[in-house]
């Protein structure tokens, strides 16, 4: 099973950047040991269950709560019979690309 979970967090009532917020909790994603994209607006990570990603999410949840209001924004790709998702579904566009591709 796959469960790819694209995670965006970070608490409202603090200062205008929340990079330093993101880094904490991209640092927890990485010590866990998943494997996970840091994209301009958001975490993709890819674990084998869903109690697991929804851990995750409450690991980060914890490490903002003390801020007060916090957003997230979560979405979910749960397919069984697959593995290392975050992979095959960038090569299956790729491999669609490579012939419209001109440099």
């Amino acid at each position: 099973m796959s469960v790819l979970m694209e995670l965006s967090m970070f608490p409202l009532e603090t200062q205008e950047s929340k990079s330093a917020d993101v880094a904490r909790i991209v640092k927890m994603i990485h010590e866990s040991g998943y494997s996970y994209k840091l994209t301009p607006m958001s975490t993709v990570v890819e674990t084998p269950t869903m109690r697991e990603a929804l851990k995750l999410v409450e690991e980060a949840y914890a490490l903002l709560e003390a801020s007060g209001r916090v957003y997230a924004c979560l979405k979910f790709d749960i397919r069984p019979n697959r593995e290392d998702g975050m992979h095959q579904k960038i090569e299956s566009v790729q491999n669609r690309l490579d012939c419209l591709i001109t440099i």
